[in-house]
C-alpha cells in the first residue's frame, strides 16, 4: 500500500502498481517534486483567510506545495494566508503583490507580516512560520520615507535586529532625498549627541527653537571672507573686526555685543570699510575718529544726521 511523504510525493508500496508505476513516478518528479523545488503559483488573496490547497494522500498538484508564491488581489483589510503544518518543515517565497500586508502562518501559529511590495523567504518550522531572509522589491534608495506613528511588526522586528543596507552599499551610506515624520521627531538619543549636515545650505522653511541653555556658533571670518551675494538679515561674526555683523539695507553692519564695564561702554571700530546707507528716519551716532576707506560711501538720507564725537 502507497504511503505519502512530507511533501506528499507517493511512495509505492512493495509489489504495486505492476505496470503502472511509471504514471506515479512520472506525477511524483514532473509534479510534486518540482512544484517543491522551482514551482510558482499566483494566489489571490480575497479575505480575511485564504488557505492553500493541501492533501496529505496526493501527488497531484497543490498550491501549498509550491516553493515560490506570488500573492495578488485584494481583501479589502489585512489578511491571513494558511499554510499546512508539516511536520519536516517547508519553504517559502513570498512575493506580497496584493493591496494589503499578508500574515503568513499555521493554522494555530502567530506567523509573519509579509508587507507590500516585499518579498520574503520564510520557513515553516512544524510549528510556525519564520523569517530566513526579506527584501524590499523596490528600488534601493527612498526619495520618501515617512511614518504618522510607530513602525512595527514582525517582519520589522526581524529585518532590524540585524539591519541591512538603506539606499546604497552599507548602513553608514543610506540616502535620502525626503525624509518626512507627522508630529515630533527626534534625532540623536542622547543629550550629548551630534548631529551634522555636509549640505552647503539647510533650509528650515519655519520657525528653529533651541530650547536648550547652551549657545549658538555663528559663521567666523575676515571681511574679505563675507559670502559674495548677501542676503538681507543674514549674521556673522567678523574675526577681523572682533564684532558681530548683520547684512540689513544692501550693507554689512555692527551688531550689538563687545561691551565691557558691566555694559556701560559700547565699542565701534573706527574704520568704516563697506559702503553704508543709514535707515531713513534715523539718526546715527560713532565715537570717533572714524576714518572712511577710500572708495567707500556712507549715505545719510535727508532728514537725518550723523553725529561722530571725539
Amino acid at each position: 500500500m502507497s504511503t505519502y511523504s512530507n511533501l506528499s510525493i507517493e511512495l509505492i508500496g512493495t509489489g504495486e502498481q505492476d505496470g503502472t508505476w511509471g504514471t506515479t513516478t512520472n506525477t511524483n518528479l514532473g509534479t510534486a517534486l518540482e512544484e517543491a523545488i522551482v514551482g510558482t503559483v499566483t494566489q489571490a488573496v480575497t479575505g480575511t483567510d485564504t488557505t492553500l490547497t493541501w492533501s496529505t494522500s496526493s501527488n497531484a498538484s497543490q498550491t501549498a506545495r509550491h516553493l515560490r508564491l506570488n500573492l495578488t488581489g485584494s481583501s479589502g483589510g489585512s489578511s491571513n494566508l494558511i499554510v499546512p503544518l508539516l511536520s519536516n518543515g517547508k519553504n517559502y517565497i513570498v512575493n506580497n503583490a496584493s493591496t494589503t500586508a499578508v500574515t503568513v502562518k499555521t493554522p494555530s501559529g502567530t506567523g509573519i507580516v509579509v508587507p507590500i511590495s516585499t518579498s520574503m523567504s520564510l520557513y515553516q518550522d512544524g510549528t510556525n512560520v519564520v523569517v530566513t531572509d526579506s527584501h524590499h522589491t523596490g528600488a534601493g534608495v527612498f526619495t520618501t520615507l515617512s511614518a504618522s506613528g510607530l513602525v512595527s511588526g514582525a517582519g520589522f522586528t526581524a529585518r532590524f535586529a540585524t539591519p541591512g543596507p538603506i539606499g546604497n552599499t552599507a548602513e553608514s551610506t543610506g540616502k535620502f532625498t525626503s525624509l518626512e515624520a507627522t508630529g515630533n521627531t527626534i534625532l540623536g538619543d542622547a543629550v550629548g549627541d551630534q548631529v551634522t549636515f555636509n549640505a552647503g545650505t539647510a533650509v528650515v522653511p519655519n520657525n528653529l527653537i533651541f530650547s536648550g541653555t547652551g549657545t549658538i556658533t555663528t559663521p567666523s571670518g575676515t571681511t574679505a571672507q563675507r559670502p559674495g551675494s548677501p542676503g538681507e538679515g543674514m549674521l556673522r561674526y567678523n574675526s577681523e573686526l572682533d564684532e558681530f555683523e548683520g547684512y540689513a539695507n544692501s550693507a554689512w553692519g555692527s551688531i550689538g555685543g563687545g561691551a565691557s564695564a558691566g555694559g556701560a561702554i559700547y565699542e565701534n571700530t573706527q574704520t568704516i570699510t563697506a559702503n553704508y546707507t543709514m535707515t531713513t528716519g534715523t539718526n546715527g551716532h560713532s565715537v570717533g575718529p572714524i576714518t572712511i576707506n577710500s572708495g567707500i560711501v556712507v549715505t545719510i538720507p535727508s532728514g537725518s544726521s550723523w553725529l561722530v564725537s571725539i
